[in-house]
């Protein structure tokens, strides 16, 4: 299977993708690009990596479509990504065509022009939980107008919000996971088959959520890899039909009910609150701790370091005044002043190299210090030192600063539930041609 990976990072899917079956899963091409900054860091950690890989370094709205057209060309059957969460509403012209309200909203658009021109057979792509309740203003909103979007080229969507330590990895994070197929590939074909749900008119003659309640629980992909309890949360589910314009469902969608796992099919969405089975045992943070004999001294907290750490991360009320005069008093709650080594980590965030409240701060041995770049890693299940060099267009191999690579791992995706979601998309694609 030959994929194109947008959003690249430093390679998370390509990795997650190359444990679950290297022979199998081809990354032939990536696009990478970090907008405001100079140096491309993560698209040179990927040209040392992948030096065989195809590496656009362009914003992918520059991207022209006649790439796309060569990646079709070239048998290209799988676009996967983390792409940025953002503005997805859409506005008309006076001339009724659509287009973006914002430059916020490109970025997901982007995606939609990549398979419409390269029509994959699958997609897999990654964001934020949040995204299923955005924005706040109109709840859903963003989420329903992705489903809609790729409803109107002929696939169907399946999500699942994932929590990686649920699943024996070491990290609390978690992500909603989207696999996208073709509604004519060997899998939506066989789902209408099981279902009974194609009609002359290629819409779902539905009425209640049961109809795809064993799609969610049992037979879906997510189902298969990630089992969950057979009974929705507290009754939590719904059921309901998408408007077929894109930007009526913009302007108008107010449902706002979707849970953490769904299917929408031919425009009709099934959703409901599932939970874990919880049988998985997750890494601890100690568990992918370094020994101290290979943890550098710069990484220990000076005094004047664990006294700011103890502030920031103690109770706190301050008096603020907002910008039209208002005073208010701004409360935070306290957290420990290290992070626990008998439980998966705390979710990284892109700010792990810098001092602030989230940062990771162990106790090891009764001396404090940050996490390290390895440490990071494995957070996320990258290889150790997986992105400690990165290749100029020189040709020159350098080091990657510290901070760079936390960075790079406070943005990137646990590989390993990567790697389990290609295991699964296999045997499908493998069963059903």
């Amino acid at each position: 299977m030959k994929i194109f990976s947008m959003f690249d990072g430093v390679g998370g899917f390509t990795v997650g993708l190359d444990n679950a079956d290297s022979e199998f899963f081809q990354t032939i091409y990536s696009n990478q690009y970090e907008p405001s900054r100079k140096s491309q860091d993560a698209y040179e950690v990927g040209v040392y990596r992948y030096p065989d890989m195809t590496h656009i370094p362009d914003d992918v709205a520059d991207i022209p479509d006649a790439r796309f057209e060569q990646m079709k060309e070239e048998g290209v059957d799988m676009i996967v990504g983390g792409f940025p969460c953002q503005d997805y509403s859409v506005a008309r012209s006076k001339k009724n065509e659509m287009g973006i309200e914002g430059k916020k909203g490109v970025l997901f658009w982007e995606i939609i022009r990549a398979t419409r021109i390269i029509e994959p057979k699958y997609l897999i792509l990654e964001n934020v939980d949040r995204l299923l309740k955005a924005p706040s203003s109109q709840r859903g909103r963003d989420f329903a107008v992705m489903l809609a979007a790729f409803n109107q080229l002929g696939y169907s969507v399946e999500w699942r919000v994932i929590n990686a330590a649920e699943y024996g990895r070491s990290q609390r994070r978690r992500r909603v996971f989207f696999f996208v197929f073709r509604n004519d590939s060997g899998w939506g074909n066989y789902l209408d088959s099981k279902y009974e749900t194609a009609q002359e008119d290629n819409l779902l003659n539905l009425k209640d959520f049961d109809t795809y309640a064993d799609y969610i629980f049992k037979d879906g992909l997510f189902a298969r890899q990630f089992p969950v309890k057979e009974i929705p949360f507290r009754n939590r589910r719904n059921f309901n039909i998408l408007e077929e314009d894109v930007a009526k469902v913009s302007d108008e969608f107010s449902d706002g009910k979707f849970w953490n796992s769904g299917i929408m099919r031919y425009g009709y969405y099934y959703t409901a609150d599932t939970d874990p089975l919880g049988d998985e045992t997750p890494i601890t943070l100690g568990e992918i701790l370094q020994d101290e004999s290979e943890v550098s001294e710069e990484y220990y907290l000076t005094p004047e370091q664990v006294e700011k750490f103890a502030y920031l991360r103690g109770p706190k009320k301050i008096e603020r005044t907002s910008a039209d005069g208002h005073t208010y008093v701004y409360s935070e709650g306290g957290m420990s002043p290290h992070d626990a080594l008998d439980l998966p980590g705390r979710t990284m965030l892109t700010s792990e190299g810098t001092v602030n409240r989230s940062t990771h701060i162990v106790n090891q041995n009764g001396r404090l210090r940050f996490i390290t770049p390895i440490e990071a890693e494995r957070l996320q299940d990258f290889p150790d030192d997986w992105t400690k060099y990165k290749q100029l267009d020189t040709g020159e191999v350098v080091e990657v600063s510290k901070r760079m690579r936390l960075f790079f791992m406070g943005n990137a995706l646990v590989t390993g539930i990567v790697k389990r979601i290609g295991e699964e998309l296999k045997a499908i694609d493998t069963e059903y041609r």
